[in-house]
């Protein structure tokens, strides 16, 4: 798998980092949704140079100009609900993509400490030759959008596979290495260390999905 980790370079995105991690910015979740969406932006410009470009004769008002357009056939497929602010960052970009949507979340056993990945919505359109982005703000085991991708399998192979992340974790990022083609890339914010004995990243951020629409029911 090919790793772009943009925290290695000085960019504005670390701004955007730095408040969704911090507990006082955190009290805002506009603010939190919509950094997430900008993370999803900065990504989705990084990644869009590595697509392919075709040459394209427009008319403007005083002449007709060559320009250069991207040629791929987009996918976005976002983890709900958490996936929602960062999908939508993309979608501010790959504006003519098309857009499938998962249900995948951590059911957890007996022991609060373990859990399974339940998949139970999934609305996707053909990925036979496409590029398909992979869309879920936080990267902690790994799991999540490995049963994503398994699920999104019937659909067709497609020609491309980009994860798009806000926050890693080592543990998760080498997961995907070992279950993902090895073509794959990568695109995410930060990675951190560890994950705690409930699987969530640490110092990453918290609950995404609470964070942004607020907490949920248990059941």
């Amino acid at each position: 798998m090919h790793i772009h980790n943009l925290s290695k370079e000085n960019s504005i995105l670390s701004q955007f980092v730095s408040e969704i991690r911090d507990v006082t910015v955190q009290k805002d979740s506009m603010r939190f949704r919509r950094n997430i969406e900008r993370i999803g932006e900065v990504l989705g410009y990084e990644l869009s140079k590595t697509l392919e470009f075709e040459t394209k004769t427009i008319t403007t008002p005083l002449a007709t100009t060559k320009t250069l357009v991207p040629k791929n056939d987009v996918v976005l497929c976002s983890i709900l609900r958490a996936g929602v602010p960062i999908h939508n960052g993309l979608l501010n970009y790959f504006d003519k993509a098309e857009n499938a949507f998962i249900s995948a979340y951590r059911h957890h056993l007996d022991n609060p400490e373990s859990f399974e990945i339940v998949v139970e919505y999934l609305a996707c359109p053909d990925l036979t030759g496409k590029t398909l982005i992979l869309a879920d703000p936080m990267l902690a085991t790994g799991q999540s959008l490995i049963a994503t991708f398994k699920a999104l399998q019937p659909f067709g192979t497609p020609k491309n596979i980009h994860i798009v992340a806000a926050i890693g974790a080592e543990v998760g990022v080498q997961f995907l290495e070992d279950n993902l083609p090895k073509d794959t890339n990568l695109w995410i914010a930060a990675i951190d260390d560890t994950l705690n004995s409930k699987g969530y990243i640490v110092p990453g951020l918290g609950d995404a999905g609470d964070l942004a629409f607020g907490v949920k029911l248990q059941h």
